[in-house]
């Protein structure tokens, strides 16, 4: 063990914040199922990070066909040109839509949906509090006191701050 890695916070100061700490009365199987349900989240965020990716290149790749369908003409072959600019160039990619109307329609209605439910689940659960399952896990693997495996940040963002007034309290100032 080198100096990098000596205890860094007291033991009784190295422990979760409260709002990663599962409120009293909150029993595993509701955790586990709230944890099962951010999970799903994360899932389509990632799902929807890829429509956004499929929107911009569903766009670069229209304005590319732009430029292809010029240096056909320029080349003399006006005809195809002009199916590919008649026929291609700015078709909706579902019946009536372009992409961004697919994803104003997918955020609007199946996103905004589960977002809420998941908010209202944690909400009425576990009064809002976020991340439990996984913050119980770290704590479970953790090793408290030693460097690097710190509860929380040691320092003034909202993650690091304990106590009272947003800080580490008066007892740890």
């Amino acid at each position: 063990m080198d100096d990098t890695d000596l205890p860094t916070t007291p033991p009784d100061a190295d422990r979760p914040t409260d709002e990663h700490r599962r409120p009293a009365g909150v029993d595993d199987a509701t955790v586990e199922a709230l944890g099962k349900l951010s999970e799903a989240l994360e899932v389509i965020e990632d799902a929807r990070g890829h429509l956004y990716g499929f929107h911009r290149l569903t766009g670069t790749a229209d304005l590319a066909l732009g430029e292809a369908v010029d240096l056909l003409r320029d080349a003399g072959h006006c005809e195809l040109a002009d199916r590919i600019d008649r026929e291609l160039v700015g078709r909706n990619v579902l019946e009536g839509r372009w992409t961004f109307q697919v994803i104003e329609e997918y955020d609007d209605g199946y996103y905004a949906t589960f977002r809420r439910f998941e908010r209202e689940a944690r909400e009425r659960l576990v009064g809002g509090r976020r991340h439990l399952f996984e913050a119980e896990m770290k704590e479970r693997e953790r090793t408290p006191g030693l460097r690097h495996h710190e509860a929380v940040p040691d320092d003034a963002s909202e993650q690091g701050a304990r106590g009272t007034a947003g800080g580490r309290g008066a007892a740890e100032a």
